[in-house]
């Protein structure tokens, strides 16, 4: 017969009055949760952090209402879907239709959901950390997809004055119209050298994805480019990553974005901002094979 558990085998640091954050994804990874319980364990902060998937995202809304839930980043393919279902859009979430974070903020007693776009921050950050400019990289920027991503990695690029955008996506009835909010051009495909920057706001190289083992974009396109964005955090080394390494090319890596956007959305979560060794140390440790 097995001894019962000890005290010192129960998580005693997670409690009744314990702060539940949460992430709702169609593929749902172990980086986010890493990340988010690395650091509420370095700071001493009463949160835990927990991935979900669900085929009820009205439900799924309402269980955070309902059970008083901190707060959930939010991922494809719910960035845009989840935005009739919160209260309020903040000007980063409003801006782009797009959402990413939704925080519980309740008000007179009732819960109040506050939608945030972190992706956005996360994207405009590292362009800038990496030198990644119109002075540096002149020439034509394309966005390859045209969902939630696609438009926080359009408005960076815009803001940051590049002045040629090209939308890259198959389906016209997404692509045309958010190529014509920006300013940007439409295409179905890329074909030949194609653009100076490469940005990847598709699933195209996910685990678990149809086309992990896939290129997003034609290889001479990634040979031409004179540097590449990817979005895509799991696995670490995508298809498109390997390649741009591989050619020495200027590279923003999705596991960058993830971490810049997460450290921003524990932030809005628990009023507490990490310093950069922390939000270093946690990416790291939330690669880490489980």
């Amino acid at each position: 017969m097995n001894s019962p558990e000890t005290s010192r085998d129960l998580p005693d640091r997670i409690t009744k009055d314990t702060r539940l954050c949460l992430s709702l994804s169609g593929r749902p990874s172990n980086l986010g949760t890493r990340f988010h319980n690395f650091l509420y364990a370095e700071l001493d902060l009463d949160f835990v952090y927990k991935a979900f998937t669900t085929d009820d995202l009205p439900a799924a809304v309402a269980g955070i209402r309902a059970l008083g839930i901190r707060g959930a980043g939010v991922s494809m393919p719910f960035k845009e879907a989840v935005i009739p279902l919160v209260d309020e859009l903040e000007a980063s979430a409003a801006a782009i239709d797009s959402v990413n974070t939704v925080v519980n903020t309740p008000r007179e007693g009732r819960s109040h959901l506050v939608a945030h776009n972190t992706d956005y921050l996360a994207v405009a950050g590292l362009l800038a950390q990496h030198g990644i400019t119109p002075q540096g990289t002149p020439g034509t920027a394309a966005v390859l997809g045209s969902g939630g991503m696609a438009k926080a990695c359009l408005a960076a690029l815009r803001d940051a004055g590049f002045p040629d955008l090209l939308v890259v996506a198959r389906n016209e009835a997404t692509g045309a119209p958010l190529a014509a909010r920006y300013g940007a051009r439409w295409l179905p495909a890329l074909e030949g050298a194609g653009p100076d920057l490469l940005v990847n706001a598709t699933p195209v190289g996910m685990a678990g994805g149809p086309a992990a083992g896939d290129l997003p974009a034609p290889r001479e396109a990634v040979v031409a480019a004179k540097a590449v964005v990817e979005v895509v955090a799991v696995p670490e080394e995508t298809p498109l990553v390997r390649l741009a390494r591989e050619l020495g090319t200027p590279l923003v890596t999705g596991t960058e974005v993830a971490a810049w956007q997460a450290a921003e959305q524990f932030a809005l979560y628990t009023g507490v901002r990490p310093s950069a060794d922390q939000v270093r140390r946690a990416g790291e440790f939330s690669r880490r094979t489980v």
